[in-house]
């Protein structure tokens, strides 16, 4: 064994070193090299340097001009190999210089598997905590666009989402009347609290009859019950890791409301006709439009599922209560159905704003949706009037529930002049739209205006 001061310094750095010639073959290697090529190359020492670096080809002109002086060092980073063995994998820097032979030159091989390992671990850190970061903005962004409206009510139910953020095993009881929004709250805490492949499984407690609800839930196994020829997976199941959201929960009856309260507090349950315990860390997210406390108090609803589901109780307020968000919904539901529609409808006339802002949506916002995609259907015009906006009967109940006679009177000839106005204005002009949301006849209304000389 050769036993030069450059191989000698090498050898105590722990380097693996070969000399080689420009054609490839290996003239001498020291035992770190050979141990090298064991592990890393099936040839074995046999092996040419370009068989055992086929990272150099491409590279040959640079390492012939160090071979013969003209320049001083090649160098390749982090190169990795796998084992022969398939069991370990490596990472080397390989640096190429001049021999004191002529014609040959040395490549110097250095192992950087644990300096590889701890940059990587650096760099998944790193994207860990720049993708959380990213994850926190991206799940404030939806909670800020996902729910529309900055009256005080709505600002509320944000402020709950935004702390249930680091509660994602809470459950969570949404009430309000219905079409309030609470199908798409329970997907706003959902998608804000629970990783992108979390499942979202929702099931609607009142559509699906009784004998089949206590099966979609827990599944069954062959054979549990006539017809059931396959073994099937139940929604308590398919949550498992994301959320299930129970919507219309009141609509339970006391045996389900047992079973269910069974789940919350153990986590485990059976599939009908089996006996192998099944656990599940799903989160639940309930909905009703119904008094639960009243319930309880009428015996239908069990007090002890009820506050094992009040865990955290958002109350969804009606849109009536929501003043200026109303026309910021209505502009969004706009957007939408114009797009949907290919219209080109940017807004509503100062009427058709008023009608909606007193209106008393008993519908709530599912109502206004299905007022504004109707809007839009009979629309011909860039903006939207009063007249397209088909608002129930019970707008005129409530309005007219609220009027009374001031103590000091009033000229009812001069209230009646004052409204077939209002009426022509939300109309545009025009006297049979006028005379419909007066409730008249285009002749009656004909009569009046010659008798107010509005003519």
């Amino acid at each position: 064994m050769r036993n030069t001061p450059l191989e000698i310094l090498f050898h105590y750095l722990e380097f693996a070193l070969f000399e080689f010639q420009m054609d490839g073959q290996i003239t001498w290697q020291n035992s770190l090299a050979e141990q090298w090529t064991e592990r890393f190359h099936p040839e074995g020492t046999s092996a040419s340097l370009w068989n055992l670096f086929p990272e150099l080809f491409g590279n040959q002109e640079e390492i012939e001009k160090i071979v013969n002086g003209e320049q001083e060092i090649f160098r390749l980073e982090f190169v990795n190999r796998m084992s022969v063995q398939g069991k370990e994998v490596a990472y080397f820097h390989l640096n190429v210089l001049g021999s004191e032979q002529p014609g040959r030159g040395w490549l110097i091989l250095e192992d950087v598997t644990e300096k590889a390992q701890r940059l990587q671990e650096t760099r998944q850190r790193h994207y860990e905590f720049k993708l959380s970061k990213q994850s926190v903005v991206f799940r404030r962004h939806f909670i800020e666009k996902g729910i529309l409206g900055h009256s005080p009510q709505i600002e509320e139910v944000r402020r709950t989402i935004r702390r249930l953020q680091h509660a994602p095993g809470t459950t969570v009881l949404l009430q309000g009347e219905s079409g309030t929004g609470k199908n798409l709250v329970a997907r706003v805490i959902h998608s804000s609290s629970m990783p992108p492949d979390a499942p979202f499984v929702e099931i609607n407690c009142a559509a699906i009859p009784e004998n089949l609800l206590e099966s979609e839930l827990f599944g069954h196994e062959k054979g549990a019950f006539t017809h059931a020829h396959t073994t099937r997976i139940g929604l308590l199941e398919e949550a498992n890791g994301g959320t299930i959201f129970l919507d219309e929960i009141g609509e339970l009856s006391l045996a389900m409301q047992a079973k269910l309260l069974s789940v919350l507090e153990t986590r485990k349950f059976r599939r009908l006709g089996g006996n192998r315990i099944i656990e599940t860390n799903a989160r639940f997210i309930v909905a009703t439009n119904r008094d639960l406390k009243q319930a309880v108090t009428d015996k239908t609803f069990r007090e002890d599922l009820y506050y094992r589901l009040s865990v955290v109780i958002i109350q969804m307020p009606p849109l009536r209560e929501l003043g200026e968000d109303i026309l910021l919904l209505a502009r969004h539901f706009l957007t939408i159905h114009s797009s949907e529609l290919k219209k080109k409808i940017h807004g509503f006339t100062p009427a058709a704003e008023r009608a909606m802002l007193h209106y008393h949506w008993p519908g709530n916002v599912r109502e206004l949706n299905n007022c504004i995609e109707r809007a839009v259907i009979f629309c011909d015009r860039e903006i939207v009037d009063r007249s397209e906006l088909i608002l129930q009967a019970n707008e005129t109940k409530e309005d007219l529930s609220r009027w009374h006679v001031p103590p000091e009177g009033i000229q009812l000839e001069e209230v009646e002049k004052q409204l077939i106005l209002s009426a022509l204005e939300q109309a545009g002009g025009n006297k049979s739209r006028a005379a419909k949301l007066l409730g008249l006849s285009r002749d009656t209304l004909r009569y009046r205006l010659t008798k107010f000389g509005l003519v």
